[in-house]
């Protein structure tokens, strides 16, 4: 006979299988899908394409599978030490009561985590119309001086200047130094940006870097470079990574360049392509005068013939009057715009010859190079004693050797 308040045991008990199953609806209902940070060990890769391991902190672990059908990309490659992000959702393995995460997504925690703050980031300013084409602007289609905002040691300033050198040399290049990568390198390149703002003295700017991991390019993917690129007042060509790589940078800019030496491309013409154009120019000036002179021509031959058909003698004296006005007036206008179309000419290949380098050289100066590096060398401080050098003349070169400087 039971006393008071005693339970039925029989009646009361479940078995560990009902249990089990509880807890398992209890987890899966209770607790959202969510992203867990750990690093992967006692990973085991079975004929079944099936992943498990054990997902780990400092202070604990848990359980984790992730069922072949679920994996995509490089999943392969997981292996134990791997610090990951996992997706999943928290469950129960029955048969064993192991609570455990049936995953669907897993990332290296690093770069997983960066990639979402990059969307994120990307969707806002997107929505505030940062990366519409509509605000940006125009870029000069032959600029007096250039702009270039990056480290002056890095690879990506060789690439620039050397590409601007072949293509259109007599543009001058104005470097503004800065960190591209760690702590430093977003306050020094809104520095850099307002600095060439406020010097106002480059009608196109070039931002950017050499390739590297997401890490490396974080910079150009920062809010504030962000909104710094957008409100200033120079054109901006982003330049930042290979041709794969995408930066925020990249949809703020005026103009996005897939590569350093792409920008440089985009900022200048080529000067080939430049004289070919002022000649096709002065030949269309020159077919043009030269049909003036035959419509005039035709229109004095008319006259003529309509002279000819006259009747009095007083109305054929003042037709002859008015013939020969014309005649001269049209000869007089011919050289005009013959004269006009010469000067044209003149003053557009003046022009271009101002511009050409080789026209500097003509006046007596030269471009000093070292010999061992290729590098021009604008300042006496960069010459080294001892070192050879080379001269690029208005015609020929010269080699010497440095025997003293002076610096000023």
């Amino acid at each position: 006979m039971e006393k008071a308040g005693q339970v039925n045991a029989t009646a009361a008990a479940i078995t560990v299988t009902q249990l089990n199953r509880q807890v398992k609806a209890l987890l899966e209902q209770g607790i959202a899908r969510l992203w867990v940070e750990g690093e992967i060990s006692n990973i085991a890769k079975p004929a079944s394409g099936h992943i498990y391991f054990t997902l780990k902190d400092n202070s604990a672990q848990i359980r984790a599978a992730f069922f072949r059908q679920r994996q995509r990309g490089p999943t392969i490659g997981l292996k134990n030490g791997d610090q990951v992000l996992a997706f999943g959702r928290v469950s129960l393995y029955e048969p064993r009561g192991d609570y455990q995460l049936i995953l669907e997504q897993v990332e290296p925690a690093g770069e997983g985590a960066l990639k979402r703050q990059f969307e994120v980031l990307k969707k806002m300013l997107a929505a505030e119309g940062l990366f519409d084409e509509d605000r940006k602007q125009d870029l000069p289609t032959l600029p007096e001086r250039i702009g270039v905002i990056t480290s002056p040691t890095g690879a990506a300033i060789r690439d620039i200047v050397s590409i601007l050198g072949r293509r259109f040399p007599s543009i001058p290049v104005i470097v503004y130094p800065a960190a591209v990568q760690g702590d430093a390198a977003v306050p020094e390149l809104i520095a850099a940006l307002d600095t060439a703002a406020r010097r106002d003295e480059c009608d196109v700017l070039i931002i950017g870097r050499g390739g590297g991991s997401l890490e490396d390019l974080w910079a150009f993917n920062e809010e504030k470079l962000a909104r710094a690129i957008v409100n200033c007042p120079i054109p901006i060509i982003s330049a930042v990574g290979h041709e794969i790589d995408f930066t925020i940078a990249d949809f703020v800019a005026d103009v996005r360049a897939p590569t350093p030496s792409g920008a440089a491309q985009l900022a200048v013409p080529d000067r080939q392509d430049w004289l070919r154009s002022i000649n096709s120019l002065a030949a269309r000036i020159a077919r043009l005068g030269q049909r003036t002179v035959e419509d005039r021509s035709q229109a004095l031959d008319w006259l003529a013939r309509r002279l000819a058909q006259g009747s009095p003698m007083a109305t054929l004296h003042r037709s002859a009057a008015r013939l020969a006005d014309l005649r001269r007036r049209v000869s007089s206008g011919t050289r005009d715009a013959l004269a006009d179309s010469k000067h044209r000419l003149e003053l557009a290949m003046r022009g271009m010859h101002t511009v050409s380098p080789l026209a500097t050289l003509d006046r007596g100066y030269a471009i000093i190079e070292d010999e061992k590096t290729g590098k021009v060398l604008t300042s006496a401080a960069q010459a080294i004693v001892g070192s050879d050098i080379r001269a690029r003349l208005g015609k020929g070169e010269l080699t010497a050797t440095v025997k003293s400087r002076k610096e000023t």
